[in-house]
């Protein structure tokens, strides 16, 4: 799997400069439209997920978005895919056997400026009802949150350098290097060398 070679290339640079960023805004609002619509309470809803209700609060009010594996025990609890969220009009799939993303269709999440500083692509929103989520991450600089969740996770390092603490371990990751884990132990990772790394991310989650 080279999927790295994709990023050398200048053109697909200049293209990524020019995708469309996702409004974090809309993450915020499909989130509580989701939880009015199943007339879940913000008390009910930090019971099923173990966040507390304040948190949530602040989600559905802010324009950031929160860390991927917080959207996804949200997503869990509202019986959806976590990508869900990142949908700004529903599209009906017409074969949910197979989905195809063009690479100009792919959903970038920035979060530049909050707690967590980095960016997220979704390479399959498009594709109800899956087992996983594959993303590509590009971890912040010199931030570290630390994430733990249920589910498993693949991480495919396809440019610079991503340090990742796992357990209070620290692993220095390089373009071609992979790792899988279980997610359900804190881990965190950030961006080394002064650029920010790009990982393709892949993230199983134990069905209800």
């Amino acid at each position: 799997m080279r999927g790295n070679l994709l990023f050398l290339l200048t053109v697909v640079s200049i293209l990524d400069t020019l995708r469309p960023t996702m409004n974090e805004r809309s993450i915020a609002k499909n989130i509580k439209n989701l939880r009015l619509n199943k007339k879940i309470s913000l008390d009910k809803l930090s019971q099923l997920t173990g966040l507390t209700k304040g948190y949530l609060s602040k989600i559905e009010r802010s324009h950031k978005a929160p860390p991927l594996s917080t959207l996804n025990k949200i997503a869990l609890t509202l019986d959806v895919d976590v990508t869900f969220f990142l949908k700004e009009n529903s599209e009906e799939v017409r074969d949910t056997r197979l989905t195809v993303l063009k690479n100009r269709d792919r959903k970038k999440v920035v979060t530049k400026g909050s707690l967590y500083g980095y960016e997220y692509e979704a390479l399959a929103y498009n594709k109800p009802g899956k087992n996983m989520e594959p993303f590509i991450i590009s971890p912040a600089l010199n931030k570290e949150a630390t994430f733990q969740h249920d589910g498993e996770e693949f991480m495919y390092v396809l440019e610079g350098i991503h340090e990742f603490t796992y357990d209070g371990k620290k692993y220095i990751l390089r373009r071609g290097d992979s790792i899988y884990f279980d997610s359900r132990v804190p881990h965190s990772g950030r961006s080394l060398g002064g650029k920010k790394a790009k990982v393709l991310t892949i993230i199983y989650s134990y069905k209800r």
